[in-house]
């Protein structure tokens, strides 16, 4: 069987970021054909939390699946859309429980592979009221172990900081194909394939302007720091990137193969 590839976007900004997945993701299907593609859409409403309509605008513009992070709770019309779309959008798994949607969804590729995507949020400078995400990856591995272990399982983990994110990829690695960081907007260079066979990078990066504070406008954000003062923050203009990677997984043992950066500028 040949092997499985996964294209990760990382966070969608705004309308800007929107437009720059539906330019590129069709150029993304021509040069890579991969069998899914996966998008962090957290910020596609404005920048801040996701609507129904900026998720359906992500699946228009060629994305299968939706995973999300700290801002899933911004807008909430998007509540009941997570109810009604569990197998196409997560929010992260270590929410407390009772909260809307789902943080595992489950999804069968063309080949006839069984892939998993588990979405988790980090504690470190994020949220307090969310359970422990190694606790919670553990748990839920033992579980998919006895019921799915034929499974392909891509985790995005949603973190700020990088040592966070990197002591979780050693705790899943050969137990997870993937496990992906977002969250901080910017894209890093350590993408590897782990001893275990797992791919990980601490963060895919973005898709919406590039000439911005991490997708936002540059003043207010400067006069933030400068003053210690709340501005309101807008989404910046102007050229956008894509950002993501491509990761290629032997379907027979599930393990990661190989995994690569994508950066891409969007007039």
């Amino acid at each position: 069987m040949e092997s499985v590839k996964i294209i990760f976007l990382g966070d969608i900004v705004g309308r800007a970021g929107r437009r720059a997945i539906a330019k590129e993701i069709p150029n993304l299907r021509e040069e890579f054909a991969p069998d899914v593609v996966i998008a962090n859409g957290e910020n596609s409403a404005g920048g801040f939390g996701i609507q129904p309509d900026t998720a359906q605008e992500i699946f228009k513009a060629g994305a299968d699946l939706i995973t999300t992070g700290n801002h899933i709770w911004a807008k909430k019309d998007i509540y009941p859309y997570l109810d009604k779309h569990k197998d196409k959008i997560v929010r992260p798994l270590n929410f407390p429980e009772g909260a809307p949607g789902v943080g595992v969804l489950h999804h069968k590729l063309e080949n006839g592979s069984h892939l998993i995507v588990v979405n988790l949020i980090g504690r470190v400078f994020m949220p307090d009221l969310v359970d422990c995400p190694f606790q919670k990856i553990e748990q839920l591995l033992i579980e998919l172990k006895e019921r799915h272990p034929e499974a392909i399982i891509f985790c995005d983990f949603h973190a700020e900081a990088t040592s966070e994110k990197v002591a979780l990829g050693y705790f899943v690695d050969s137990k997870v194909s993937a496990l992906v960081g977002t969250h901080t907007h910017v894209q890093t260079a350590d993408e590897r394939v782990l001893p275990g066979g797992t791919a990980y990078i601490s963060d895919a990066g973005m898709c919406g302007p590039e000439e911005g504070v991490l997708g936002c406008e540059i003043e207010p954000i400067v006069a933030k720091f400068r003053t210690g003062l709340p501005h309101r923050f807008e989404t910046a203009k102007g050229p956008a990137i894509v950002n993501g990677v491509l990761i290629e997984i032997d379907p027979t043992t599930r393990k990661a193969i190989s995994i690569q950066r994508i950066f891409k500028r969007i007039p």
